[in-house]
Parts: C-alpha cells; sequence; structure tokens
C-alpha cells in the first residue's frame, strides 16, 4: 500500500489531494490559506484528508508540494540581504545589467530600474583571475578575500554570493572563497554560480545565483518548519517540492537551490492537465489555470509541455528552466469597472482577492467581479456545494447593477459584457502561447481547471476554435492532482560555444556523458532507484551571429545514429517553425544540458461506471439563465451522479464540490470513461 499526498498552496485556498497508489482512489479537500504561516493550513488539510481516508499521516509515503513562498518573497521584495562577491573590476555588474527596457516609446523616459537583488554598498571584489580557457592568469590573494568577507560580515549580510568572471569553465577560485565564507561567516549560507549555473554570460550567472542567494533563508525555513511540524504529526515519508520546470525535487536540494522552485505554483497544474490527457487520450492540449486573481495558460504539444530556459517573475528573469507558462490578472475575483474618462468597461487586474472577495460571498464585498456577473447571469447557482455555501445573489445584483447604470444599459447586458471582456483577456494570454509560437490552436483541446475554469472554457474554446473543451475530474484541485502525480527531475547545464563545422559527434557524446553521471549521481542521493532513472540532453543551438539559441531534446542513441547533422537540421526545422525563415550561416553549439528523470507514476484513473447516455439520473433541479440575449430554460446536474457515455445538450451547469462546470447552448457535453465532461459544437 502507498499513499502519496499532493498539496497545493494557493494565495486562497490550501488544496490537498491524497491518492492510493495501489487502487487509483484518491481523496480531495480544500482548506482556507493561512497567509502568516502556509505550514498551519497544510496541517489543518492533512488531518482532515487523513480522517476523509480512514489512514493516520505515517501511511503517507510521499508528501509532495507546490509552494508560492519563493514567488512571493521575489515579487513582494522580502528576499535576505545578500552579499556579492565578485572578479576586481566587476563590481557593477548587476547594475549595469541588459539594456533592456520595458514599456512604451517614453518608457526609458520614466522606467526606474528595478533595485537589484544585492546591493552595491553590499557588493565587494577580489584579486584573483582565471581566463576564458579555465586556466590561471592571477592567484587569489586570501588576506584580500578575508579583509572583503570581514567587510561584508560587518555589513549583517544573511546570505553570500560568489560569482566570480568565467568560473562557468573552473570553479577553483569560486570555491576556496567558499571554504572561507563558511570561515570567516558561519551559519551564513553561500551559493557559488558555478554549481547554480555553470554557464556563460556573467550577467545571467550573477543574477541567478543572487536570486538563488536572496530567497534561500526564506524557503529554508518554511521548509524546516513544514519539515518539523509534519515530524511532530507522526509523517515519516520523503518531502518533496515542485520544480519551476514540472519536476520534483527533494526538499534537501530545495533548500539549497531555491531558484528552481521560483514558479513551482502554476508549474502544478500543468503536469496534472499531462495526467489528465493521458487518461482521456488527449495528446495536444492548451491549458487554462483561473484562480481568484490570475489565470495561468499553458501548452501542451503529444503530452510534453513546453519550457523555457528563463523563469520569470515580476521584473525578475533568471536562467533556471521553467515551463512555459503565462500569467494573466483575470480571475474570478477581478474588479468591472468603468473609467470616466473613456466611460469604455475594464475588468481586472485588481482583484476582490480571499479578503472581502466577490460581493456574492457576502463577506462585505460591495465592487462587481467577474464572480457577481456569473451569478447575476445564473451561471453559478446560489447553492454550492450542495447547499453548504450559498452565494448572495442580491448583493451580487446591486454590484452589477452599477456598471449598467455607469453604461447606460441594463443589468444582463452589463454582467454579460463583463464575462466577454474577462474571457477576450484569457483569450489573448492562449494566442501568446499558441498562435505566436507557431502553433494552430484548432489542432489543441482547452482543458479548464482551477475554480473558474470550467465556467470559462466552453466559451473561451468557441473563441479559440479548439475543441473539445474539457471540463477534468475534479478540476478545482487538479493543481494538487498534478503535484501528487509528478516525477523526480535534476539537471546541470554547461558552456560549450563553438561552431558546428569544428565539432565531432564524440566530443558532445563524451561531455553529455560525464553531465548524465553527475545528474543521475544527485537522483541517487535522493533516493531514486538506479533502473527507475533515465536520461534526456539538451542541446542549444543558433545561427553564428544569433542573440539567442533555440533549445533542442536529443537523447544519445540519436546523436550517435545521426550525427552533427541530425542536430542541425532539426534545428533548421525549428527555427522555420518559429520564424518562417532559415539561414545559410553557420551554426553554432551554445550550450548542453542533461537531465535526469526518476520514473513517471503510471497512476490509473478510476473508470465510472457505464450510463445509457441519458443524464436523469443525475439532475438536481430547472434553472433559467441568460444566454445569446434571452433568458433560457437550463438544467442543473450533480457531477457525482453522472455516469461514462452520459450526454448533456446545452445550457446546462454541472456543479461539484469544488467547481462548476457551464455547457453553452448550441454545445453538448459528454462524460468520458474516467469521468471527463467533453464540450463540442451540438
Amino acid at each position: 500500500m502507498g499513499y502519496r499526498l499532493g498539496v497545493d498552496v494557493g494565495g486562497t485556498f490550501t488544496d490537498l489531494l491524497l491518492f492510493d497508489t495501489s487502487s487509483g482512489a484518491f481523496w480531495r479537500h480544500k482548506t482556507p490559506s493561512t497567509p502568516h504561516d502556509s505550514s498551519e493550513g497544510i496541517l489543518n488539510g492533512v488531518t482532515a484528508i487523513c480522517a476523509k481516508a480512514g489512514i493516520t499521516t505515517g501511511d503517507i509515503d510521499y508528501f509532495l508540494h507546490g509552494t508560492t513562498v519563493a514567488t512571493n518573497a521575489v515579487l513582494e521584495g522580502k528576499g535576505s540581504r545578500v552579499g556579492l562577491v565578485t572578479t576586481e573590476g566587476y563590481r557593477h555588474i548587476l547594475q549595469i545589467a541588459r539594456s533592456f527596457v520595458p514599456g512604451g516609446l517614453a518608457g526609458w523616459i520614466i522606467w526606474p530600474k528595478p533595485t537589484p537583488l544585492a546591493a552595491l554598498e553590499d557588493t565587494v571584489t577580489v584579486k584573483g583571475r582565471i581566463d576564458a580557457e579555465g586556466n590561471e592568469v592571477r592567484p587569489l590573494d586570501e588576506a584580500d578575500i578575508r579583509t572583503q568577507l570581514g567587510l561584508l560580515k560587518a555589513q549583517g549580510v544573511e546570505a553570500v554570493t560568489v560569482s566570480l568572471i568565467n568560473a562557468y569553465v573552473n570553479g577553483a577560485h569560486e570555491a576556496r572563497v567558499g571554504e572561507l565564507a563558511a570561515e570567516i561567516l558561519p551559519g551564513v549560507p553561500v551559493s557559488l554560480s558555478h554549481q547554480v549555473l555553470p554557464e556563460m554570460q556573467e550577467y545571467e550567472r550573477t543574477l541567478t545565483t543572487v536570486a538563488n542567494a536572496a530567497v534561500r533563508p526564506v524557503v529554508s525555513r518554511y521548509v524546516s518548519n513544514l519539515r518539523d511540524r509534519l515530524a511532530a504529526e507522526g509523517m515519516t515519508g520523503k518531502l518533496s517540492l515542485l520544480r519551476s520546470d514540472g519536476g520534483l525535487m527533494s526538499a534537501q536540494k530545495a533548500e539549497e537551490h531555491p531558484v528552481n522552485i521560483l514558479m513551482s505554483g502554476p508549474a502544478g497544474g500543468v503536469t496534472g492537465a499531462i495526467w489528465v490527457g493521458r487518461n482521456a487520450g488527449i495528446r495536444n492540449i492548451l491549458t487554462l489555470d483561473v484562480g481568484g486573481t490570475s489565470t495561468d495558460v499553458a501548452l501542451i504539444e503529444n503530452l510534453e509541455p513546453r519550457r523555457q530556459r528563463t523563469t520569470e517573475v515580476g521584473h525578475l528573469s533568471v536562467r533556471a528552466s521553467a515551463l512555459d507558462v503565462k500569467t494573466v490578472g483575470a480571475g474570478g475575483g477581478s474588479i468591472a469597472y468603468v473609467p470616466e474618462l473613456t466611460k469604455a468597461l475594464r475588468v481586472g487586474p485588481q482583484s476582490a482577492g480571499a479578503v472581502p472577495g466577490p460581493a456574492a460571498y457576502g463577506k462585505g464585498g460591495e465592487l462587481p467581479t467577474v464572480t457577481d456577473a456569473n451569478v447575476v447571469l445564473g451561471y453559478l447557482p446560489e447553492n454550492l456545494l450542495g447547499g453548504t455555501f450559498r452565494l448572495d445573489r442580491e448583493a451580487s445584483t446591486k454590484a452589477v447593477q452599477t456598471i449598467a447604470d455607469a453604461l447606460g444599459i441594463d443589468l444582463m447586458a452589463a454582467a454579460r459584457g463583463i464575462i466577454d471582456i474577462v474571457n477576450e483577456n484569457m483569450f489573448g494570454a492562449l494566442r501568446m502561447i499558441s498562435v505566436q509560437q507557431g502553433y494552430d490552436p484548432r489542432h489543441f483541446a482547452l482543458m479548464g481547471f482551477g475554480g473558474a475554469g470550467p465556467l470559462h472554457v466552453n466559451a473561451i474554446a468557441r473563441l479559440l476554435g479548439a475543441w473539445p473543451a474539457v471540463s477534468p475530474v475534479s478540476p478545482g484541485v487538479l493543481c494538487a492532482l498534478g503535484d501528487a502525480t509528478t516525477r523526480m527531475r535534476t539537471e546541470t547545464a554547461r558552456s560549450f560555444s563553438r561552431l558546428a563545422g569544428q565539432t565531432e559527434a564524440s566530443e558532445l557524446i563524451a561531455i553529455l556523458a560525464e553531465m548524465a553521471a553527475q545528474t543521475r549521481g544527485e537522483l541517487l542521493s535522493d533516493g531514486v532507484p538506479e533502473n527507475e532513472i533515465t536520461t534526456e540532453f539538451e542541446v542549444d543551438v543558433r545561427y553564428a551571429g544569433q542573440a539567442f539559441e533555440v533549445p533542442l531534446t536529443i537523447s544519445a542513441e540519436v546523436l550517435e545514429a545521426d550525427g552533427i547533422a541530425g542536430i542541425l537540421a532539426r534545428f533548421d526545422a525549428e527555427h522555420k517553425r518559429l520564424f518562417t525563415f532559415n539561414m545559410d550561416t553557420p551554426h553554432e553549439i551554445v550550450n548542453l544540458r542533461a537531465v535526469a528523470l526518476g520514473r513517471a507514476l503510471d497512476l490509473p484513473a478510476a473508470e465510472l461506471p457505464k450510463g445509457d447516455g441519458n443524464p436523469a439520473a443525475a439532475k438536481m433541479r430547472d434553472h433559467t439563465l441568460w444566454m445569446d440575449g434571452r433568458e433560457q430554460a437550463a438544467v442543473i446536474y450533480d457531477r457525482a451522479k453522472l455516469r461514462a457515455g452520459d450526454v448533456i445538450p446545452g445550457p446546462a451547469i454541472v456543479c461539484e464540490m469544488d467547481s462548476t462546470t457551464l455547457i453553452e447552448s448550441g454545445c453538448v457535453g459528454t462524460v468520458d470513461a474516467v469521468g471527463n465532461i467533453l464540450i463540442n459544437l451540438a
């Protein structure tokens, strides 16, 4: 018997999903998040879900966790005070940065540069130099290093970063500075750039390592606190955290390299969607994860999510692999308003959040939100969760009426306007990850999850032309499901920087084999059995003279069989898809990466009993809602009572514990073998 518990901590709710790996049975639970100390909410949830399943915390083998602790520390500027040690002459590396200025034409006039994560007064330089080939040009001056580290100690830094020029080819100097730092600043965590990111481009390398150091104390406190509290409850299983790239890392590794968990939160939904797709037989998926404040979208091709080499959080862009997730400020709590100047309706990005929440929640919120518009139109029935949670329809009507009055139109038109605009915002984000990257959304299914995803998925599928629109099983806790079903992953990178014409395949294979051994060793030390580890390679290629490269995934077998020419042919095809042209310029191989993966859990989805296609047994009551400019008769169904093969004609509403699915008029929903609702045009 084995139990895996997935836990996803969001801004409003903490979601838990407990999986019995032998039977495929699962239990789900939602509990309010406790922002002052997340572990409190997590423990409330753990106690409740174990009681539901009739097990003790000691029965849980794996505790898998997606968290926004590191993300929020960066967004709120609450990282630790970092001291930076760099090579003499490079003191202003973080101030010079890259000459990228966001914003419109006047951005350069009014754009205040974000404050660097390590202040100039906390930056010291040391004598000593390694050249680009990795040879020592000037030895380290240890007396000088001790003096400089003493200055950092006097400044009271809480974490130290060592990033010396050319350390990516030879980390010996950094390692020595690290040893001295451990001696002079005992108890202060030290991050070395050649361990965090052994790649060329010293600004990106330094920034990534400084970001790592900045969130390290915060993450470390959080993880050790959580570990202690779980242990006190009798939990002996393994604690792992979800990486930004959708893999898992042990809690220990996360404490040392927290830069890899900056996008841990949204990654859970994407890995959950892959699990649902595998069980439903859908291989190409656009994901639509709609929460209270924001919507995350991602693209999955052939059950592989698109990854990117940078993690972006607010202003910060660091070199760490992440799933290619785009976020827009559009969610159930987004506030609708009419600006005085333009008299045109706007929705978001401001959100009513968990407190006071939408007017419908009856917690004192008075501003009109997307949730209120859904209530007014009849898309969200008043009794949710089997009547335990009542929505205040009158408060919603009052809130939305303020918009109707400001625009001089009737109530229903105003409510529908709010929904149309928020759908259009989500549609825009989906276009960014599909059309703008050379993918045709009509070749993908659209999967809506999170609390409000299934309410909007039908309308957005219509805008995109992406069918079927999928409402997965337990959409509200899909992120936690993703945490519970993903696999261990670790990677290492190295700069290569040579023209393809001057490179032998055997050279590449030798370096990649060495990198593979290193990543396998890391997973072995995390307790992954040798026979379950697989290795993948990535090679970054560009045309000589280009400033950015295209990452290609490749296996050792393919490299041996097709050689360098095989890689270049794949690069040309990918370049053509992204940019519609190729060049006659020579190719350059820039970076190499090795990825080691644990076994993917082949968790089965529980099958539903088969029905005769008629959903009458699940019918709760008749209902009227407003759609296509008129009032229409609809039916409300209970999702728990639907059977496989049931066909639900729109307009209809399907209610369940953690979400509500809307099937529009002119569309029809079919329940598949494992309980997903697939919506298509009638």
